[in-house]
C-alpha cells in the first residue's frame, strides 16, 4: 500500500499529542442498535477542549513549528484546534474562515487567542487567502489534509481502533485527513476491516473523485455539514484515499439530521452534522450492514446551538 503516510511516524506522533486528545472513549452503543439493525460502536472524539478530532493533528503541527508563526484556512474546527495547540506553546496563529461559518466556531477561535480573518466566500476562498498571507508574511501555511501532520495525527485514532475487531469503520469524508489517516492504519493493521467514507450529497467532490479516480471539482456546495463542504479535492490526498478506502458513499441531508437526532436521543450526544455522517450511512443502507459490527467516528461536537435545536426537535 503506497501512500504518503507511514505507520512508524504515526506511532511516533502519539507522544507529541497532549494526552487530553488521546485514548478517547470507544464503546458499543446498544441503544442505537434497534434503529440501525446492526451492532454499533462509537469512537467519541468530542470530549476534549476543542470538541473535535482536529487537536490530534494540530498538536503534531505545533510541536514542530519551533516558534514559527502559522496561518490556516478553516471551516472552524481546524482553526480552534490550531489556536489551542499554538496558545500552549506561545505561537502566533492566524485563521482564515468564511464569514458564513458556524458562529460558535468563530467565537471559539477568537477566545483561544488566534487572529481571525473572515472572507466573503466559502472555504475554498479562505484557502486562497491563507496561502496569500503565508507568502506575504513568510510564515508557515498549515494545509489540512495536505500536510502529513494533520493526517498522521488523525491516524492515531486508528491505532486506538485496531485492537477491537470490527467489520467496518465509517469515516466522515471532507478534505481527507481523517479518512486517509485512519484508513491507512486500519488497512495496515486490520486489513479485513472495511473502510467506508461518507460525505453529504450536497458536497460530493471527494466522493466523486474517489469513484472516478481523478480530481472532480464542484462549483458550489449545499449541506448543513459545513466541516466537510469542500469543492476542490487535493490530488495528493485523493491518491492516498484511493489506496485505503473500500468505498465512498453520499448521504442525504434528511439522513444527516436523523443521525444527529438518534445520537442525541439514544446516546446523549450533541454532535455537529459532519459527526452524524456514519449514522446517516447506516440509515440509508441498512441491508448492507445487517448483522455486522460497525464503528463510526463521532468526529466533532461544535454545532450551532440554535440550529441544533431546530434539527433535533
Amino acid at each position: 500500500m503506497q501512500t504518503r503516510l507511514d505507520l512508524g511516524r504515526i506511532q511516533a506522533a502519539r507522544p507529541l499529542i497532549d494526552p487530553i486528545f488521546l485514548d478517547t472513549p470507544l464503546y458499543r452503543c446498544e441503544a442505537l442498535e434497534p434503529a440501525l439493525g446492526c451492532t454499533v460502536s462509537i469512537k467519541l472524539e468530542t470530549a476534549n477542549p476543542v470538541r473535535s478530532f482536529k487537536g490530534r493533528g494540530t498538536e503534531v503541527v505545533a510541536s514542530r513549528l519551533a516558534g514559527q508563526a502559522a496561518v490556516c484556512a478553516s471551516a472552524g474546527n481546524l482553526g480552534q484546534a490550531l489556536a489551542w495547540s499554538a496558545r500552549g506553546r506561545g505561537l502566533d496563529v492566524t485563521v482564515v474562515a468564511s464569514r458564513y461559518a458556524t458562529p460558535a466556531k468563530l467565537d471559539r477561535i477568537r477566545a483561544l487567542g488566534a487572529r481571525l480573518e473572515l472572507v466573503d466566500g466559502d472555504h475554498e476562498l479562505a484557502r486562497e487567502r491563507a496561502a496569500a498571507i503565508a507568502r506575504h508574511d513568510g510564515i508557515r501555511l498549515v494545509e489540512d489534509s495536505l500536510d502529513l501532520e494533520t493526517c498522521e495525527g488523525a491516524a492515531t485514532i486508528g491505532l486506538e481502533l485496531v485492537g477491537t475487531p470490527f467489520d467496518a469503520v465509517l469515516i466522515a469524508l471532507g478534505g481527507g485527513a481523517l479518512a486517509t489517516g485512519v484508513g491507512h492504519v486500519v488497512k495496515t493493521l486490520a486489513p479485513g476491516t472495511e473502510v467506508i467514507c461518507v460525505q453529504p450529497l450536497g458536497a460530493p467532490a471527494m466522493t466523486r473523485s474517489w469513484h472516478e479516480r481523478r480530481v472532480v471539482t464542484t462549483d458550489t456546495t449545499d449541506t448543513i455539514a459545513d466541516g466537510v463542504a469542500g469543492r476542490r479535492p487535493i490530488p495528493e490526498v485523493l491518491a492516498d484515499l484511493l489506496q485505503v478506502a473500500d468505498d465512498a458513499v453520499l448521504v442525504r441531508e434528511a439522513s444527516i439530521i436523523a443521525g444527529m437526532r438518534l445520537l442525541f436521543e439514544h446516546a446523549g450526544l450533541v454532535v455537529e452534522p459532519s459527526a452524524a455522517l456514519g449514522i446517516a450511512a447506516l440509515l440509508e443502507d441498512p441491508g448492507r450492514f445487517a448483522g455486522k459490527h460497525v464503528v463510526t467516528i463521532v468526529c466533532g461536537g461544535n454545532a450551532d446551538p440554535a440550529a441544533f435545536r431546530r434539527w433535533v426537535t
